[in-house]
């Protein structure tokens, strides 16, 4: 079992800049994959961006914009996000994927928001 805790959303301007931290309970070496998933209102969680294995992918609608980074020792994960839009707010949700024998669990955090408007 591994808990999530999401901290850093806030509200910021158009063009502004926040990093979320994903702090995990206990080491993230056995996790898969670390990935962030947001969901605005009214819609789908989508994924954001995810890290596995030193390797990451974007959405396009955040590439160029934002960065995913790991920490396994400190088992933190981070999203860097430059150059906010208005239709990047959401509610943005931390997710740990681990795959074994086949099965996959995933581990959520309780979510954090982030507002973007002038």
């Amino acid at each position: 079992q591994v808990q999530l805790v999401e901290s850093g959303g806030g509200l910021v301007q158009p063009g502004g800049s926040l990093r979320l931290t994903c702090a995990a309970s206990r080491s993230i070496f056995s996790i898969n994959a670390m990935g962030w998933y947001r969901q605005a209102p009214g819609k789908q969680r989508e994924l954001v961006a995810v890290i596995t294995s030193g390797s990451t992918n974007y959405a396009d609608s955040v590439k160029g914009r934002f960065t995913i980074s790991s920490d396994n020792a400190k088992n933190t994960v981070y999203l860097q996000m430059n150059s906010l839009k208005p239709e990047d707010t959401g509610v943005y949700f931390c997710n740990a994927a681990r795959v074994y024998s086949g099965l996959r669990t995933d581990y959520w955090g309780q979510g954090t928001q982030v507002t973007v408007s002038s």
